[in-house]
């Protein structure tokens, strides 16, 4: 019997499922926020995924549940646990892709390494992290936050009196660090885990911008240490389907964990093009319990680079005749979504054998559909 996969959120996440679906032939379905979500192709049911009879509604039409976010409630993960649905990964681990100080709070007890941090509810008590930490931190909203926001760098605790409303804050010292990683694993139900190249990302106003893989610079220890703490942290929190650890590599030779994503991952783009087994067919792999596939490069550097905003005027596929021109082997992928200042509408993947010309063709492509790419990294 063909399995079917139900993905809870229509974004281009569970956009980027339905080609690895469509080669597996697996009956994927969507639990979209509405008509118009970049996964509208496969969607089936239009709802509010705080809504618990929608959910599962949607839950039992489906032989396992998957996400495009982590913003599911726990108590109606939990619901749908307690009325026999497979749900992939499970509540006890999403708990910690969905709170950052129970994240924290976990990975310190299990001796990973993370940045010095506290649970901080008043100004007395941030001002006492900064005195400590050189006058600087990062003070985040432990709920909800991404590409940058929830996430603020102060330094003095009169800079977070609009957060403090009674609720919990965490502060984190503010890490001196070379360059931001990620490592991508999955694992499967049976225990079974697999690691994709070590990958570095590029930010720009808290976004993720690029992506080189493999990071340079990262064969030997930096490679195994990353890939030792994602496979622990997969094995310790049970996790199930593809898991990214964004990682910092610090100015004194440290690798420490930032963030977690339990769900395919933008640092994880580049696999459609540039891997054996892209994160997409390897998280659908993972939460139906099939034998992992091989996670090798398919060239020397793969180079992805995020469409951001897009055009001024017009769609993406506007730009479509210039750009595939201009660079007849990068490989677009538009999500469907408007143009808008700063919104991730698609991304483009380069491949090749010289990373400075990879990382050219890249950018070059990214620009033309509406990118500004300034060219300020090392590479």
């Amino acid at each position: 019997m063909t399995p079917t996969v139900g993905v809870i959120g229509g974004g281009q996440l569970a956009r980027m499922m339905i080609p690895a679906a469509v080669a597996l032939g697996i009956d994927l379905r969507v639990f979209a926020e509405n008509a118009g979500a970049s996964a509208a192709l496969a969607a089936t049911m239009v709802g509010d995924y705080r809504d618990a009879g929608a959910v599962l509604a949607f839950a039992q039409s489906v032989d396992v549940v998957t996400f495009d976010h982590e913003h599911v409630p726990q108590e109606i993960l939990r619901e749908l646990v307690e009325a026999g649905v497979a749900v992939r990964p499970g509540p006890d681990a999403l708990l910690y892709a969905q709170d950052k100080l129970l994240m924290r709070e976990r990975l310190s007890a299990l001796g990973l390494p993370v940045p010095d941090w506290a649970r901080v509810t008043t100004e007395d008590e941030i001002a006492a992290f900064l005195a400590d930490h050189g006058g600087r931190g990062v003070l985040k909203t432990p709920r909800g936050g991404y590409d940058g926001k929830g996430v603020r760098v102060i330094t003095d605790a009169s800079h977070a009196a609009e957060w403090i409303d009674g609720d919990e804050l965490l502060v984190e010292e503010l890490v001196e660090f070379r360059r931001e990683l990620a490592q991508l694993v999955a694992r499967r139900p049976s225990g079974e885990i697999v690691a994709w190249p070590l990958v570095e990302s590029v930010q720009r106003d808290g976004v993720c911008a690029e992506v080189l893989a493999p990071a340079p610079r990262s064969a030997g220890k930096l490679a195994e240490v990353a890939s030792d703490i994602a496979h622990s942290i997969a094995e310790q929190l049970d996790v199930t389907g593809v898991l990214a650890v964004e990682l910092f590599e610090t100015s004194d030779e440290r690798v420490l964990v930032n963030e977690l994503a339990m769900r395919p991952h933008n640092t994880g783009h580049w696999s459609i093009d540039g891997s054996t087994t892209s994160q997409f067919e390897q998280h659908l792999r993972a939460v139906l319990d099939l034998p992992l596939g091989a996670t090798g490069c398919r060239d020397n550097w793969s180079v992805m680079v995020n469409v951001l905003g897009g055009p001024a005027t017009g769609t993406l596929a506007d730009r479509y005749p210039t750009a595939f021109a201009d660079q007849p082997t990068v490989k677009v992928h538009n999500y469907g979504k408007a143009p808008r200042p700063g919104r991730k509408i698609g991304h483009v993947t380069a491949g090749g054998e010289d990373l400075d010309d990879v990382v050219w063709q890249a950018r070059s492509a990214a620009a033309l559909l509406g990118t500004v790419v300034v060219d300020d990294q090392n590479t």
